[in-house]
């Protein structure tokens, strides 16, 4: 018997009809659903709420209502707890989200008789070193970006790897990605494609004022370090296009892989080129 926790964007199922569907579908299945006490609040099931840490420690595995966004928020918040993750689509198709809204009954169906596989996405982390001491580190399993603000004119990042000065980048910014990611930001600053299940770190500047500078893919056990050259400018770090902290002059960012990874469940039978060719034809 599966304790299967149920996480939804209420922006994408407004009226959270496709959630509490989900949850009596898997109430009849014999299985146990758990939402955010938030959720299970507006669904009036409140016996069901838990608090987010709970769901993570409780579920065998989590299913994600929502879209890529949804799932990356989710999977940050659950790599520390390494549950498998189902991801339903209720907006456009997306990557990273294996399931669409109408195939929902037959994906838990077999989440909950085990017939399902996984994938295992390396996920990568950041530190910001502020004079001398490196502060908490902020896992991604997209991409790490360090861009300028709205108003702000080109920034200077001078980038090492592995100890090894690589360039300064003249750039609107510069995005640190791993596989899964490559197909996201990295990909609209003209980075390359690479299959989600290996694992790498790569480096792309974005609209560099030089010609010559592109991606660079580094091994996964690589280090890149990224110091600050600008003073009074708008610099942020962005965690997978979510969360952002200001940067500063003399301020280093330090990017590697995480010890943590994201497990995705697949049901659907769709492989990664089906769903790239589906999303480049958008």
């Amino acid at each position: 018997m599966k304790n299967i926790g149920v996480i939804s964007n209420i922006q994408k199922d407004k009226d959270l009809k496709i959630t509490l569907t989900a949850v009596k579908y898997i109430e009849e299945r014999g299985c146990h659903p758990f939402l955010n006490e938030f959720m299970a609040e507006k669904i009036n099931r409140k016996e069901l709420g838990l608090k987010i840490g709970e769901i993570y420690k409780t579920c065998d595995l989590i299913a994600v209502l929502g879209g890529d966004g949804t799932l990356l928020n989710v999977a940050r918040q659950c790599a520390p707890y390494g549950k498998p993750i189902l991801g339903i689509n209720l907006g456009h198709l997306g990557f990273i989200t294996d399931v669409e809204v109408n195939d929902i009954y037959t994906a838990l169906d077999k989440c909950m008789s085990g017939n399902y596989t996984t994938e295992d996405r390396m996920m990568i982390e950041a530190a910001i070193v502020k004079n001398g001491v490196e502060g908490e580190n902020y896992t991604a399993l997209n991409d790490i970006g360090i861009t300028k603000g709205s108003f702000s004119r080109m920034v200077h990042l001078k980038t090492f790897l592995d100890g090894e000065y690589i360039e300064t980048y003249s750039a609107d910014g510069i995005i640190i990605s791993s596989p899964t990611g490559s197909t996201a930001y990295s990909l609209s600053a003209g980075g390359p494609i690479c299959v989600p299940d290996i694992k790498l770190i790569i480096i792309t500047p974005i609209c560099p004022h030089t010609l010559y500078s592109r991606s660079i893919i580094a091994s996964q056990n690589s280090t890149v370090k990224i110091a600050i050259l600008d003073k009074n400018q708008d610099i942020i770090l962005t965690v997978d296009g979510q969360q952002g902290y200001k940067l500063n002059l003399g301020d280093e960012v330090i990017i590697r892989q995480s010890p943590y990874h994201t497990t995705l469940i697949k049901t659907s039978g769709k492989n990664f080129f089906d769903v790239l060719g589906a999303k480049l034809k958008e």
